[in-house]
């Protein structure tokens, strides 16, 4: 559940940031502009969960509390 929650809420900001930038630059926003957003939140969800996978898990340690 929680991957189709960023699944849809990149996608959504990716969509909305796209809108923005079309209607600063003065420029038609497009279908096409709606599919690269699309494609971008997608890349950007799988980033997010690699890097989730990555990261330990748990409360980071004090660097200090190792030397004794």
């Amino acid at each position: 559940m929680k991957y189709i929650v960023l699944l849809f809420w990149s996608a959504v900001l990716f969509t909305l940031l796209n809108y923005v930038t079309s209607a600063i630059g003065n420029t038609p926003f497009e279908m096409e502009q709606v599919k690269q957003g699309l494609i971008f939140s997608v890349v950007f969800a799988v980033f997010v969960v690699i890097v989730g996978a990555i990261l330990p898990k748990g409360e980071a340690q004090d660097i200090d509390s190792h030397r004794q």
